[in-house]
């Protein structure tokens, strides 16, 4: 009788372990965790001396503290704003980037995409291209589903040299090279304004099932065939997919109203501060019935660089921080005083000498207050409600307080003092809303963003308490700091 070889039970053993882990698949879950987390899209945007990085389509919201691209750019290339995407096929981050040519300033914004090359191992430079585009300061990128078939457009929005709206959109290709994975399906630009149609889609497209409508591509210029300067034309282009281009589907004409054309034209003459003066005060929202609504409207400071945006009992505020004539009217760029890296460009046109219409983009899509949609057409409004209305929107008060800080002195100008032990802080303050919460922040005069203390604000009988929190991706998180009693001085 032959004597068994251990060897071959131990390759017995061994084959069995393998099976097993071949089975459950074991050896997956480190290999395939980095491939099954939840990609999104990432806009990374200049603030200044530092950067914000925005990400998530819902407007998610990290910090750094720079501007990076994936390659570092060429001698005089400086870039604007930058978006990381996933590549849906192989789920490797792609970045678009558009910048501009300081060694050229009379250059267009350009575009390049990075992407990353299996043959080098490592990110290059895959293709660049012109966009209309020409002032940086109003240049936006972001992507959207365009065509209704979840695959992002990379959109580039901006002004040129001439004042007018410009819109360059790019698609990817099934197929193709990575040099050739996009190609630009649109590309207009004109003196009126360029928005997308955007129209409801049904449920099978928001669960997957289905692909969804198009979106037509809007642009409304100046009618040269009539003699009142505020007809204008609709031209509407749609998606063409056999030839892949947005093309040219419809016009058809905007009557405007009749109005004194002398005041009109000085109005839209371009010279810098007239129309900003004129839009200076409080504007009613108008209802499509012709109805103004009281509980949504707009007041403009320019004077005090200062944009209020008032709707379902809630305000926001922005600071104003450029703008610039159109062919009807003006381009605005607002930064929300509270959080930064929430942008709105408001895209002013003239209907009357007491009314205007408003078209807003956001830079960010991040619910801070509420829903409301500022977009249609708003009325000056009257001396009386005029003066009620400013004193409902402004963020100050005129009050003193005692508390474990110190003795708190709020002045009507917008400016705080806190006196402590003979020392004396000052800064500036807003009281606003986010998500139907009170809030208070102190900006010391330093300016320094990491400084900013904000806090949520109770009422007592006759006192105010405040607690420390934090604004994030998540909206208000309490920061669990011992609370601050505000305790009101009386006046003897």
């Amino acid at each position: 009788m032959k004597k068994k070889i251990p060897g071959f039970y131990i390759v017995i053993a061994v084959s069995v372990i393998i099976i097993i882990i071949l089975a459950t698949g074991v050896w997956k879950s480190d290999t395939q965790q980095a491939v099954n987390e939840d990609f999104k899209t990432r806009i990374i945007a200049p603030g200044g001396e530092n950067y914000d990085i925005i990400t998530g389509q819902f407007g998610q919201i990290l910090l750094v503290d720079n501007l990076k691209t994936k390659i570092p750019l060429e001698s005089g290339e400086i870039a604007i704003a930058i978006l990381n995407k996933d590549n849906e096929a192989s789920h490797i981050e792609e970045q678009f980037v558009i910048y501009r040519n300081i060694n050229n300033p009379a250059s267009p914004i350009y575009i390049a995409f990075f992407g990353y090359d299996e043959r080098i191992r490592s990110y290059r430079r895959m293709w660049n291209e012109p966009t209309a585009a020409s002032r940086p300061e109003t240049t936006t990128l972001f992507s959207q589903d365009l065509i209704g078939d979840r695959n992002n457009c990379i959109i580039v929005t901006g002004m040129n040299a001439n004042n007018e709206h410009t819109m360059t959109v790019f698609r990817t290709r099934s197929a193709q090279a990575p040099e050739q994975a996009y190609h630009k399906i649109a590309e207009l630009q004109i003196t009126g304004s360029i928005v997308v149609q955007e129209t409801g889609r049904s449920l099978a497209y928001q669960q997957g099932m289905a692909r969804g409508q198009s979106y037509n591509i809007a642009a409304y210029g100046h009618d040269i065939t009539s003699t009142n300067i505020l007809d204008q034309i609709e031209t509407i282009f749609s998606y063409n997919p056999t030839s892949e281009q947005y093309e040219q589907t419809g016009v058809s004409r905007i009557p405007g109203r009749q109005i004194e054309q002398q005041r009109l034209r000085e109005l839209l003459s371009g010279r810098q501060g007239v129309f900003e003066e004129f839009i200076q005060g409080l504007w009613y929202f108008v209802g499509p019935r012709g109805t103004i609504d009281t509980r949504q409207y707009l007041y403009f400071n320019p004077s005090g660089k200062e944009i209020v945006f008032f709707g379902d009992e809630a305000q926001q505020i922005y600071r104003w921080q450029s703008s610039s004539p159109t062919r009807y009217g003006l381009y605005i760029r607002s930064q929300n005083i509270s959080i930064s890296t929430l942008l709105r460009f408001i895209d002013i046109e003239l209907e009357s000498l007491e009314s205007i219409k408003i078209r807003v983009t956001e830079d960010v899509r991040l619910k801070i207050l509420v829903s409301t949609t500022w977009d249609g057409s708003y009325r000056r409004a009257g001396t009386a409600n005029f003066r009620e209305a400013v004193s409902q929107v402004q963020p100050t008060v005129d009050s003193l307080y005692d508390s474990s800080l110190g003795r708190i002195q709020f002045d009507n100008s917008g400016e705080y003092s806190i006196s402590s032990s003979g020392n004396v802080r000052r800064g500036r303050y807003v009281f606003y809303r986010v998500d139907d919460n009170n809030l208070l922040e102190l900006r010391p005069s330093d300016e320094n963003e990491e400084n900013r203390l904000i806090y949520k604000i109770e009422h007592g009988t006759t006192v105010m308490i405040l607690s420390r929190v934090r604004l994030g991706i998540n909206g208000i998180q309490d920061l669990l700091e011992p609370p601050i009693t505000l305790t009101p001085v009386i006046s003897d």
